[in-house]
């Protein structure tokens, strides 16, 4: 079993920059790959980007590529999100996963991780 603790987030302006850590727990982290996602207030939880066990592949939400960067060091057990060039739109609670599958189709969707950490609030202000 993985606990996932993410941390990092805070209020930012518009354009503005955050780093959210995502601290896992156990020794099999890097059996997993990990994925951020995001839920805003009144919306579903949406995919923003996906790592895969070794960090060798990573994947993006179109509204984001160009501006965010996951990565994940496995000798700390964590993954980060690099967020550059925030939007208002785009404040939310931001969640980190771990997933075990190693098919890179399904970490775009929530229903493919079996692990959740409990989010960290990102506020971006206009």
């Amino acid at each position: 079993q993985v606990q996932l603790s993410e941390s990092g987030g805070g209020l930012v302006q518009a354009g503005g920059s955050l780093r959210l850590s995502c601290a896992a727990s156990g020794r099999a982290f890097r059996n997993y790959a990990m994925g951020w996602f995001r839920r805003a207030p009144g919306k579903e939880r949406e995919f923003v980007a996906a790592i895969n066990w070794s960090g060798s592949n990573t994947y993006y939400a179109d509204s984001v590529k160009g501006r965010f960067t996951i990565s994940r060091d496995n000798a700390k057990n964590t993954v980060y999100l690099q967020m550059n060039s925030l939007k208002p739109e785009e404040a939310a609670v931001y969640y980190c996963a771990a997933s075990t599958s190693y098919y890179s189709g399904d970490y775009y969707y929530t229903r493919h991780y079996d692990y959740w950490g409990q989010g960290t609030q990102v506020t971006v202000s206009s």
